[in-house]
C-alpha cells in the first residue's frame, strides 16, 4: 500500500510557479533553462543586474523592463530574486493597487519598500536540547476544582549523543510540557532567556517500524544538553515597523475584522532603522536589499514617480523594477509626453531591459513546460494548433486555453487533449481581438454611460 504524506508541501500553480532562474552559464543564456525561454538578450542583461547587485554596486539605481504584452516581462522580475536567493524578499505590486488601498499613496509605497528589504538576524540562545528519555509530571488539585488535576513540577532527563542531564522544571516550564504533548522519543529545546520550549519532532530512533506519525523525523542532537545555539531568521523592515507599532491597533481592530492595514509614523520607523543599523554594527545582523516589482509602471502618476526617484538615493533602498507595455504616451497626471509614461529624469537612471515576441519554437516550448506544470497531457497534433494560435493572437491565450482544453478532453473520456479540444476551448473562449471585433458589430445594442 502506498502512503502518500499529508500537509507535506502545498501545491498552486500560477502563471511563473516554473521558473527557478535566469537559466544562465557564467553570463551566457542557454536557449532553455531554468523555466525559461527565449529572451536571451533580456536575461543575459538581468544577469548581469543579479552580479551587480550581489557585489553591493546597484545602490540608487533600478531596472525597466519594456516590451509588448506577453513577452515574459513578469518571469524575468521573478527569475531575477530567484537568482539573489531564498530569502530575498520579493514583493510584486500593480501600480493600480496604489490607488485603490485605504492609505495615502506615499504611505503604501514606503510600506512596499520596506517590505522589500530584509534583514538576516543572528541570535544566540543559552539553550537546553536533546532527546526526552524521561518525563515525570507531578499534579495537584486545582484550587478552583478539587476534582480536576493541575500541573505544578517536572522532572525530566535530556539526553544527546554524548550526553545525558536531569532536570527539574517549574510549575511554567510544567504547563508548556502538557500544552506541547511532550512525551518520551520527542526532540526538545528550552530556550533558557525566555522560559520557550519548543518541540522540534519525533527522534529518529524513537519510531518504530509499525508507528505513524505525521510529522517527519529528526536527529538526536549531538554535543552537550546545555549550549549556546546560534539562530538564523530574516525579517523585513516592514515587518519590523509592525512589531514595533502594535499599539497603533486597538481591541476594535483586533476582535472585529482583524488588523486593518495603517499608516505607521515616521519615529517608528526611525526607530526601528536605528535599532538595525546598531544590530548591523554589532554584527548580528545584515541587509538583505530585495526586489519591489512595480507591474503597470505606465499608470503611475507624476507625484508617484517624484517619490521612487527620491526613495532610490535613500540609504536603506530595494532593488526597483518596473515594468511596462507602453509607448509613448503621457505622464499621468500632466499633459507631457514621454517614452513609456515616465518622466525623463527618471528614465535616465534606469538599466533599461527590452524584451520581444516570441518566435513559434519559443511558443511551442513555452507550452511544454506549462503543459508539464500543470499536468496536461496533449498530443502533438494539439499542441501544434496551441503553437498557431499562440502566434497568431497571444501567448498568453494560448497557455489559457490549456486546462479549459484538458477538461473538455477528460469530459469525452480521454487523457490526452486532442486538437477537436483545443478547438472547441478556442470557440468557447475568445481572445481579445475575437472579442473585440464581436463588440463592434453590436456596438449600437451595448449600453452607453
Amino acid at each position: 500500500m502506498e502512503v502518500r504524506e499529508i500537509g507535506g508541501t502545498f501545491e498552486r500553480v500560477h502563471a511563473h510557479s516554473h521558473i527557478k532562474g535566469l537559466g544562465l552559464e557564467g553570463l551566457r543564456a542557454k536557449r532553455i533553462a531554468d523555466g525559461m525561454v527565449g529572451q536571451e538578450e533580456a536575461r543575459e542583461a538581468a544577469g548581469i543586474i543579479v552580479r551587480m547587485i550581489k557585489e553591493g554596486k546597484f545602490s540608487g539605481k533600478a531596472v525597466l523592463i519594456a516590451g509588448p504584452p506577453g513577452s515574459g516581462k513578469t518571469a524575468i522580475a521573478v527569475a531575477i530574486a530567484k537568482e539573489l536567493g531564498e530569502d530575498v524578499p520579493f514583493v510584486p505590486i500593480t501600480a493600480s493597487e496604489i490607488y485603490s488601498a485605504e492609505i495615502k499613496k506615499t504611505e503604501f509605497l514606503t510600506q512596499a519598500i520596506r517590505s522589500a528589504i530584509g534583514v538576516r538576524i543572528r541570535e544566540k540562545r543559552n539553550v537546553y536540547e536533546g532527546k526526552v528519555i524521561e518525563v515525570d509530571i507531578q499534579t495537584k488539585s486545582s484550587p478552583w476544582n478539587p476534582y480536576m488535576q493541575v500541573p505544578t513540577s517536572a522532572r525530566i532527563v535530556l539526553a544527546t549523543k554524548d550526553e545525558k542531564k536531569k532536570l527539574s522544571l517549574d510549575e511554567g516550564y510544567t504547563r508548556q510540557l502538557v500544552q506541547l504533548g511532550i512525551r518520551e522519543g520527542d526532540v526538545i529545546m528550552i530556550d533558557i532567556d525566555s522560559g520557550r520550549i519548543v518541540r522540534v519532532g519525533v527522534a529518529e530512533d524513537a519510531i518504530g517500524d509499525e508507528t505513524l506519525y505525521t510529522e517527519k523525523a529528526v536527529p538526536v542532537p549531538t554535543g552537550p544538553v546545555k549550549k549556546e545555539k546560534e539562530f538564523v531568521y530574516t525579517l523585513t523592515l516592514h515587518q519590523l515597523d509592525v512589531m514595533h507599532s502594535r499599539s497603533q491597533y486597538s481591541i476594535i481592530d483586533i476582535f472585529f475584522g482583524g488588523v486593518q492595514r495603517k499608516e505607521i509614523s515616521q519615529e517608528v520607523r526611525r526607530e526601528v532603522d536605528k535599532t538595525v543599523k546598531d544590530w548591523i554594527e554589532e554584527g548580528r545582523a545584515e541587509i538583505i536589499p530585495g526586489v519591489l516589482f512595480i507591474d503597470e509602471a505606465s499608470l503611475l502618476d507624476i507625484e508617484t514617480f517624484a517619490f521612487l526617484n527620491r526613495a532610490l538615493e535613500q540609504e536603506l533602498a530595494p532593488i526597483i523594477i518596473f515594468a511596462t507595455n507602453r509607448g509613448v504616451t503621457k505622464i499621468r497626471g500632466t499633459d507631457a509626453v514621454a517614452p513609456h509614461g515616465m518622466p525623463l529624469d527618471l528614465l535616465d537612471r534606469l538599466l533599461i531591459i527590452v524584451t520581444r515576441k516570441y518566435s513559434e519554437d519559443e511558443i511551442r516550448e513555452i507550452l511544454k513546460i506549462r503543459a508539464r506544470e500543470e499536468k496536461v497531457q496533449i498530443t502533438n497534433e494539439a499542441l501544434e494548433k496551441l503553437v498557431k494560435l499562440g502566434a497568431e493572437r497571444s501567448l498568453r491565450y494560448a497557455v489559457q486555453l490549456l486546462t479549459p482544453a484538458r477538461i473538455i478532453a477528460e469530459s469525452e473520456g480521454r487523457k490526452e487533449v486532442m486538437p477537436e479540444d483545443i478547438e472547441r476551448a478556442s470557440n468557447l473562449f475568445v481572445d481579445v481581438k475575437a472579442s473585440s471585433e464581436y463588440l463592434s458589430k453590436i456596438e449600437k445594442e451595448m449600453l452607453y454611460y
